[in-house]
């Protein structure tokens, strides 16, 4: 069984739980699967409500979060590329030459989070 599929089974879980279900047996989550058109996996199932029986989701949802926390995430970006050395001679076309290229990189930083952020 592929993750994808065992995240349906969790999903379908946690909808039941926001929903006031705070034991939800096998047939209410295959319930939820089956109204979007996904066949339930009974050993998934079963595994499932093995592991949350008798556990607070808001209490796992607590504990994943502080540990999601933890975890590094995004990145540090791209390092600036480095410029060649001028030649030993005439450098003033080079400095003219390297000031149009930092504004063009500011203008591309600028964009790229296209007009919305991450969780809107």
């Amino acid at each position: 069984m592929d993750l994808d599929s065992k995240m349906k089974h969790l999903a379908a879980y946690l909808l039941l739980g926001l929903g006031g279900n705070t034991e939800p047996s096998a047939e209410d989550i295959k319930s939820v699967l089956e109204s979007v058109g996904i066949d339930a996996d009974e050993e998934r199932l079963e595994k499932l409500i093995g592991e949350l029986k008798g556990k607070d989701l808001q209490e796992l949802i607590a504990e994943g979060a502080s540990k999601l926390a933890s975890v590094p995430s995004g990145g540090g970006g791209g390092g600036g590329t480095a410029s060649a050395p001028a030649a030993v001679g005439d450098s003033g076309p080079v400095a003219e030459e390297e000031k149009p290229a930092e504004k063009e990189e500011e203008k591309e930083e600028s964009d790229e989070d296209m007009g919305f952020g991450l969780f809107d």
